[in-house]
């Protein structure tokens, strides 16, 4: 991982790497939405940052429950997967982790290694900050009425949105798509917007 006194990295992690299932799951959304959408097909990304401050290195992903040791990995907040009654067993809740000297399982499978987002100490302790609030609505539903899904991509680009970062702007490798990504940025504008009225 990108090494520096303050920062923060945005990785693009192919979907479903390291798992078979995942990857083949996500082969056939995508191919069923470029055919409804009348588009190519393109690969899919899951994103991560590791942000970087004088205190120590961060590692914040959304990802499945693994057990019910998560204050080990970071987590402050959990949600459900596809519906909210699943929701009650852990293969259908998803953790948001802020983890302390943690690691990115695929880390090695990321297209283009760490994208520098920030150098700036001040934005990075932010972002850190604003992990415990990100959203946790249904995995894989629009229950905020953002025009798409949310999931992993969606609480990345929430949070460098809610940090002052131009998350709009960021885009996945070439041919690829980050579905999600634009519904954290909707919803964080959307509570940019609340909070100063």
């Amino acid at each position: 991982m990108a090494n520096a006194q303050s920062g923060i990295d945005l990785y693009w992690l192919p979907l479903g790497a390291g798992g078979h299932s995942v990857r083949l799951n996500g082969r056939l959304f995508e191919a069923v939405a470029a055919r409804r959408q009348r588009r190519p097909a393109c690969d899919l990304y899951h994103s991560a940052l590791v942000v970087h401050v004088p205190e120590g290195e961060f590692v914040i992903e959304q990802a499945p429950v693994r057990d019910a040791n998560g204050a080990n990995r970071g987590v402050v907040a959990v949600g459900a997967v596809g519906s909210d009654w699943a929701g009650r067993f852990r293969l259908f809740r998803y953790e948001v982790r802020r983890w302390r000297d943690g690691v990115i399982p695929d880390v090695a499978e990321a297209v283009g290694g760490p994208r520098r987002l920030s150098d700036d100490t001040r934005t990075a302790r932010r972002l850190l900050g604003l992990v415990p609030l990100v959203p946790t609505p249904v995995w894989g539903r629009d229950e905020l009425g953002a025009g798409e899904m949310w999931n992993s991509n969606s609480v990345i680009s929430w949070l460098l949105a809610a940090s002052g970062l131009p998350a709009a702007d960021v885009m996945p490798p070439q041919y690829g798509r980050a579905p999600g990504w634009r519904a954290g940025v909707v919803v964080a504008r959307r509570d940019q917007s609340h909070a100063g009225t």
